[in-house]
C-alpha cells in the first residue's frame, strides 16, 4: 500500500470498521489500485497490532461489499470491476456515513459551512468524480 492503513484503538469506531473504511478510501484514491494484491489477513494484523479475526471481518464486509476479491490460492485482491449499488442502497449507505459524519462535526462544534468545506476538500483530494467503488 502506497498510503498507510492507520487505526486507533481508543477511537469509538470499531478497529474492524476503521480497517474497511480505511481500505476503501486507499482504493478510492487509487493508492490501492484496482486488480492490486492487499496484505494477507495476518499480516495486515501483525503491521497494525491487531487480532487477525478483526482484519479478517474488515476483509470479508469489502469482499460482500464487491471492493475486493478473494482467490483461493493466490490471495485477496482489488476488485477489477467492482458492482455498481442499486440507487437506493448509495443512497442509504451515504446517508449512513454523511450522519457519522455531521455527528462528529456537531460534536466538534464546527458550523456546517465549516463542514462542507472540509468535506469538499477531501472530496478533491480523493478525486471524487463519481467514479467507483
Amino acid at each position: 500500500m502506497q498510503r498507510k492503513l492507520v487505526v486507533n484503538p481508543s477511537d469509538a469506531v470499531p478497529v474492524w470498521k476503521q480497517i474497511e473504511e480505511g481500505v476503501r478510501r486507499l482504493v478510492a484514491t487509487g493508492a490501492m489500485p484496482r486488480g492490486a494484491p492487499v496484505p494477507s489477513v495476518r499480516e495486515l494484523a501483525r503491521d497494525l497490532r491487531v487480532n487477525p479475526a478483526t482484519v479478517a471481518k474488515a476483509y470479508q464486509r469489502l469482499a460482500d461489499g464487491g471492493v475486493l476479491k478473494v482467490k483461493r490460492g493466490e490471495g485477496t485482491f482489488v476488485e477489477e470491476n467492482p458492482p455498481m449499488l442499486k440507487k437506493s442502497e448509495r443512497r442509504d449507505t451515504l446517508r449512513e456515513g454523511a450522519a457519522r459524519y455531521a455527528s462528529l462535526a456537531v460534536t466538534l462544534g464546527a458550523e456546517r459551512e465549516e463542514a462542507a468545506e472540509v468535506f469538499d476538500v477531501a472530496w478533491n483530494e480523493i478525486g471524487g468524480n463519481g467514479g467507483r467503488p
